[in-house]
């Protein structure tokens, strides 16, 4: 019978987690300020420790993101050191964009106004109105910098929504291919 209720209890999760990213996260504990997203299933996100987490107000979490909340190389020791454990929080602060597959590890405090480039594993904290990226992150630039080049490249269609933004990036990128074969 136990078996079957932690089965059942899995299955509820996963289907949880699947239909409310956001509500899954605070059910499992994640602390989360006004206007979260997360993008992408949560299901394994938010390591074992997900009490330990605090996301701020705006922040964005895309596909794949993981937090680690603990450093499983203390099994290596335990042998030695019976009691040895490090887990520690992290804290996001307010809005803060995390790219594709990003690794934030234990301990870390993600400063307001950040982007965290994708494929990043944020390995110490990083200050407020920062761009970082890299194995490890490091500072790229300033989110104000980021922003100039931004504005620079910007196409126009931020304010667009779901298939009318589609047809208008479709037809964007259509004439700029035609004016690059004529």
């Amino acid at each position: 019978m136990k078996i079957l209720k932690k089965v059942v209890n899995k299955i509820v999760a996963h289907i949880y987690s699947l239909l409310d990213h956001e509500g899954y996260a605070r059910w499992i504990g994640v602390k989360m300020g006004k206007n979260v997203r997360v993008y992408g299933n949560p299901i394994n996100m938010f390591s074992t420790e997900p009490w330990c987490i605090t996301l701020g107000d705006n922040v964005h979490i895309t596909r794949d993101v993981l937090f680690v909340t603990h450093d499983g190389g203390t099994l290596l020791f335990r042998d030695k050191i019976p009691n040895l454990e490090y887990t520690a929080p992290i804290n996001i602060n307010n809005n803060v964009y995390i790219g594709v597959r990003s690794i934030i590890m234990p301990g870390v405090t993600i400063g307001s106004n950040c982007i965290i480039a994708a494929g990043s594993i944020v390995t110490k904290d990083i200050p407020e109105n920062s761009v970082v990226g890299g194995v490890p992150a490091r500072f790229i630039k300033t989110t104000e910098e980021y922003l100039e080049g931004l504005t620079k490249k910007s196409l126009g269609l931020g304010h667009l929504k779901g298939k009318v933004k589609d047809n208008a990036l479709k037809e964007y990128f259509q004439q700029k291919s035609l004016k690059n074969k004529g």
